[in-house]
């Protein structure tokens, strides 16, 4: 008997050590690369909006730059308040910018993250992050993918890391908060933004019409817990 007992321990022992080698062995990255701006190759993967679609005088550009510490991203132009005079559209406020990546190839999961971190240099404004998800909330004849936008302060001249908590995001309609109940799907991510209005944003935060400039390193999801 208790040669049995030893060789059905010694099966426990094996599967559990089976077991937990196999979880181990599937569990995502603690970290996870979404958009690293190390070539130019990475332009293909975004495209600029701002208020000119509206009417507005707004400007922006998008860049990769190369110094002896690598490449990155410039995301800078122009914020104005000013509206044309021949503008078809009835606007009453301009003064907005963006860059918003192209759809994934079908979609991301981030499921197993819970933090969207930037590598950034700024102009001391906020910007705004926002997330696209699938549309599963909206009815059938609502086309537009679910957007969750949360602010991101970029401290002007050095480098900084902002972490934002995927919690963090609220979801939106067309740069408005819905007061509603929703819940993020992050496993059906499509794409993300970041984007510069000329008023609004944290307090002490710089703002108004101008020029604006912020530098990216690289995009990346986190798990901190």
């Amino acid at each position: 008997m208790s040669k049995l007992r030893t060789l059905v321990q010694a099966s426990l022992n094996a599967t559990k050590k089976a077991f937990a080698w196999n979880v181990e062995d599937l569990m995502p990255p603690a970290e996870r690369y979404i958009f690293n701006f190390n070539s130019k190759e990475e332009l293909k993967k975004w495209h600029l909006y701002s208020d000119s679609e509206y009417g507005g005088l707004s400007s922006a550009s998008l860049e990769i730059t190369e110094s002896e510490n690598g490449s990155s991203g410039i995301f800078s132009g122009n914020l104005s308040l000013d509206v044309s005079e021949d503008s078809k559209w009835n606007i009453t406020r301009s003064g907005f910018c963006g860059m918003r990546s192209k759809k994934f190839d079908g979609y991301i999961d981030l499921d197993s993250y819970d933090t969207i971190a930037m590598k950034l240099k700024g102009d001391g404004r906020c910007y705004i992050s926002t997330i696209y998800t699938e549309n599963w909330v909206n009815s059938p004849g609502q086309q537009e993918d679910n957007s969750w936008q949360a602010f991101v302060f970029v401290p002007k001249d050095n480098w900084y890391i902002a972490k934002i908590p995927l919690a963090r995001y609220l979801p939106t309609w067309r740069g408005n908060v819905i007061d509603a109940e929703m819940e993020m799907n992050p496993s059906r991510i499509l794409g993300m933004s970041l984007s510069v209005n000329a008023e609004g944003g944290a307090p002490g935060a710089k703002s108004g019409p101008g020029d604006f400039r912020v530098e990216l390193d690289w995009i990346k999801a986190l798990r901190t817990q």
